[in-house]
């Protein structure tokens, strides 16, 4: 399986950080942000991952160049400008190919046991859910308890930023045209197409200097 990480956004709730430094590479228990993610996914056994990049994309190309010293194998997907979510996924098709891939929201850490994520089969999606932080009380989707994703119900969920898609799920969509992911969710689980897994372990969406800054003494604690 291939895996995609987006870090094409322009970290606008993260200045003063970002104003010269893109998110991804903010430094986190001694390390780039990302870089966590391409060592959990090379740990994992995914090794040939892709990497959307628009804002500051020469720090980041430069900073991770092929991913063999991580023990993977990089690929970027240039956006001149971000494309959103499922707009930069749909302009990374041609690198990512026909068969279901992980995406990995890059402003995202978790210990998520990604080899444990089940096989798509007939469905365009399966999300990684969470308990709804502080920040986020109402949740994005109920979970029913045959792992099924719902519009209603309960208990509600977070969406973790961590999912397994199809590429037909955005294959439809116009190339270079911003496009957001979660009508494109909504209406796939209106048709039954959306599985989903509820991560009670660690997980944190970095959207903010202060949880960049929490993340970074709970690793350096662990």
């Amino acid at each position: 399986m291939k895996a995609m990480i987006l870090a094409a956004g322009l970290g606008t709730r993260m200045r003063p950080l970002t104003d010269r430094c893109p998110k991804p590479l903010l430094p986190v228990a001694g390390k780039p942000l990302i870089v966590h993610h391409l060592e959990r996914l090379a740990a994992t056994g995914i090794t040939d991952i892709v990497i959307n990049v628009s804002y500051r994309a020469e720090q980041i190309v430069e900073a991770l160049g092929d991913g063999r010293r991580f023990g993977v194998s990089l690929t970027f997907s240039h956006e001149t400008t971000p494309l959103e979510t499922a707009g930069g996924i749909r302009h990374a098709l041609p690198l990512l190919e026909d068969a279901p891939f992980l995406l990995i929201n890059g402003d995202v850490w978790s210990d998520v046991a990604l080899e444990a994520l089940p096989e798509l089969r007939d469905d365009l999606a399966h999300l990684v859910l969470v308990d709804n932080p502080d920040h986020h009380t109402q949740g994005d989707f109920a979970l029913d308890d045959t792992g099924r994703v719902r519009l209603e119900g309960t208990p509600r969920l977070t969406y973790a930023g961590l999912a397994i898609l199809a590429p037909s799920l955005v294959a439809s969509l116009p190339d270079d045209a911003p496009a957001k992911l979660a009508p494109l969710l909504r209406e796939a689980i209106t048709t039954g197409r959306v599985g989903g897994t509820h991560h009670r372990g660690s997980w944190v969406d970095i959207g903010t200097p202060e949880r960049l800054e929490a993340l970074d003494a709970h690793l350096r604690d662990i």
